[in-house]
């Protein structure tokens, strides 16, 4: 609460303005209403001019995407990696950077914890978003120096009339989604309410039916209230709240947690002498439920509140402020920690239209993160790994438009950043420093049809977390070994040229990013987690095409590939093989009535020996029989059918992973030994099979 007050307090004597920049990305796709609508018309709140992937509704819809990994995985730049087969948690990686370099907004404004971006991504409902921005490269977002990969934007549904839409489905592996949104007008319009509700879950998937699943339990509960409000012409107001649980369970297939931790406490220094038959991870499990499961349960509490003030025609003001509460009690393989997460933002900006050309915004920002962990240790040396994460920023942006064809936009900020761990075996601040980032974007309009994107961008993230590498967060019943006393520094370009014609778009980007201090996790002679950082810097170049031509009105055809080149540095900081190649192709066509919507997804083939994986992975703990080196290239299909019936009412059908292709069944299983010792992340393909679905939706 006192970190609340005090990011209060900076902010109520400030001058702000609008979040133009993450707001509204590409004006054609975000519907405004009100105060705000005006200020966009007016060209006062204008759309940025990087390069912006936008996902609709209808995309989401098309994709059955029951969550923000499901809905984003498809797009260009954009790879979800499942990083362990048994707690299943999802990394969104932007142009080639991990997951922890990819920061997640909701309308404009950050609201995710360090916690969030691990388990909080699957619990992120689908239901009542309006559309999902996609911005790449550092220096993305205004408010976001950490986002050196780039930024998801969540833009919530705004209500333009009273309604009401109710969507029930459900298919094979346990998979069932209910979810209601509404939405409501009061005061001529100047109030906007909407109401969202989401539940979904999903089984273990056991592929090869050896005891122990690939693919966890997932159960999630959401409720969303948000509101907009009008106060005269000048003034507007928007409330949201969000309520997430979350349970994730996986290992010992048809167990539960409650048989797991009953297994643990009746001989908690028990183990057994083999997990596997013949000790080979493609055999029956043997061991007990405790020693292969892992369950999370998370709850998370979002709420942020924006003011906007228009003074005139040129000069508009904002302050906004988020507060995010998670909490987590897990159970790893009879480790046990419990975590509370806690983030409160500030951000208060003013934007002034200088004259015709520059459009000038100047403002300041707070971040007051803090995370408190408890285990089940009880070594006498144990060290947490809970630390306080404070920055204050300054920025300033001019937009200038010399011309109708060009625009260009120059931002630099400063930021005062401390990063300390505050076990007390920790004494003083590991991380104390002042950074400058710039940021360049330019947009040259070429004719009617071509348009070029540029920009360059600087930015910084600080290590805090073991969760950051695979499995940094087990076998730590010695605690966490911290070396950590610099702040990850990148440096990003990113190339964009876009053609729009009458039947063909498209649009080919090029990226790269080089990283200094990039994070790793190792570990002691005494064998305890170690998060340290690499002493060469780590690079990234990604090239992709993003490709539509309609048929005609009734028939489009995509295409996308991309291809991402890493260094040698950045490979070995991963702790699960990332995409290399990847193409995607989609059919989407409506013919008597029905909305038929097909993708194909092809994965080229990698050399794992090249990445952060074991050297020699074995398939028995004797380490006489080596698992393969080479990930095949494969391809994925997701269909889904739609049909309006009557004024009211839709029902659709379809399957993901038509084919039912896994990695377990098609290539080898995830589990694997190494020098004795059992781990579960080799992965490079789908840990999930065909999932058929039939639905009903209802609107009134």
């Amino acid at each position: 609460m006192k970190r609340l007050l005090l990011a209060t307090a900076v902010l109520a004597a400030l001058p702000v303005h609008n979040n133009w920049a993450e707001e509204k990305q590409i004006t054609e796709e975000i519907t405004v209403t009100g105060v705000r609508e005006r200020l966009y018309q007016a060209g006062m709140l204008k759309d940025v001019i990087q390069k912006t992937e936008v996902i609709s509704n209808a995309s989401i819809e098309q994709m059955n995407a029951a969550n923000l990994t499901e809905a984003i995985a498809e797009s260009p730049g954009v790879r979800v990696n499942n990083e362990c087969s048994m707690c299943g948690v999802k990394r969104v990686m932007l142009n080639g950077l991990r997951g922890e370099h990819t920061t997640i907004l909701v309308d404009g404004i950050p609201t995710y914890t360090m916690m969030s971006g691990f388990y909080g991504l699957d619990a992120a409902a689908s239901a009542g978003i309006s559309n999902i921005e996609i911005a790449r490269g550092a220096g993305a977002s205004l408010i976001a120096p950490e986002a050196i990969g780039g930024t998801i934007n969540l833009v919530t549904k705004e209500a333009t009339e009273n309604g009401v839409e109710i969507d029930l489905s459900g298919g094979e592996n346990g998979y069932r989604k209910a979810s209601v949104v509404a939405t409501g007008l009061a005061n001529d319009g100047t109030t906007r309410i909407t109401l969202i509700g989401q539940y979904d879950d999903r089984d273990e998937y056991d592929g090869d039916n050896n005891g122990v699943s690939e693919n966890p339990l997932l159960e999630n509960r959401s409720f969303t209230a948000y509101l907009s409000q009008d106060f005269w012409t000048s003034d507007n107001l928007r409330v949201r709240f969000n309520h997430t649980e979350s349970e994730i369970f996986g290992g010992p297939d048809g167990s539960d947690i409650s048989e797991a931790e009953a297994s643990f406490n009746a001989d908690p220094d028990f183990e057994s002498p083999s997990l596997f038959v013949g000790d080979d991870v493609r055999n029956q499990y043997i061991g007990r439920p405790w020693e292969t499961a892992e369950w999370i349960e998370s709850e998370r509490d979002e709420v942020y509140l924006s003011w906007l003030h228009d003074f005139s025609g040129d000069l508009n003001l904002q302050v906004s402020v988020s507060h995010n509460e998670h909490t987590q009690e897990s159970f790893y393989e009879g480790f046990i920690y419990d975590a509370d997460n806690d983030m409160t933002f500030g951000d208060a900006r003013v934007n002034w239209a200088l004259n015709a050309d520059h459009l000038l915004t100047f403002g300041a920002d707070v971040r007051l993160e803090e995370l408190r962990s408890e285990t089940n240790a009880d070594s006498p040396d144990y060290v947490s790994d809970s630390f306080d994460y404070d920055t204050t920023g300054f920025y300033i942006q001019d937009t200038w438009t010399p011309n109708e064809n060009l625009e260009l936009a120059f931002a630099l900020r400063f930021d005062q950043i401390e990063a300390d761990f505050v076990d007390p075996s920790k004494p003083g601040t590991e991380i104390d420093d002042n950074i400058i980032s710039p940021r360049l974007d330019m947009r040259y309009s070429h004719n009617d049809q071509w348009t070029s994107r540029f920009s360059y961008g600087r930015g910084y993230r600080a290590p805090l977390s073991f969760f950051e590498s695979d499995h940094g967060i087990l076998d730590a019943g010695d605690g966490f070994a911290i070396e950590i006393d610099e702040v990850e520094r990148s440096e990003s370009l990113n190339y964009a040229l876009s053609f729009a014609g009458d039947r063909l778009s498209a649009t080919a980007s090029l990226a790269y990013t080089d990283v200094e201090h990039l994070a790793a996790l190792d570990e002691t002679d005494g064998g305890v987690p170690l998060l340290t950082q690499m002493d060469d810097d780590a690079d990234v170049f990604v090239a992709d095409i993003a490709l539509t031509y309609r048929l005609h009105d009734d028939l489009s055809l995509t295409a996308t590939a991309e291809s991402i080149d890493y260094s040698d540095e950045f490979k070995q900081a991963f702790g699960v093989v990332p995409v290399e190649e990847r193409i995607v192709l989609g059919v989407d066509w409506h013919v008597a009535g029905w909305d038929l919507y097909t993708s194909a997804t092809w994965i080229g083939s990698r050399d794992l020996s090249e990445y952060g994986t074991p050297g020699a992975p074995t398939f028995d703990a004797a380490g006489t029989d080596p698992m393969s080196q080479d990930a095949e290239s494969f391809w994925t299909v997701d269909l889904r059918a739609s049909r309006q019936i009557g004024d009211n009412w839709e029902i659709y059908a379809g399957a993901s992973n038509l084919f039912d292709y896994t990695q377990v069944e098609d290539m080898e299983t995830p589990l694997f030994f190494e020098d004795g010792g059992y781990d579960v992340a080799y992965i490079y393909g789908p840990m999930r099979g065909r999932e058929a679905y039939v639905g009903v939706k209802f609107n009134l």
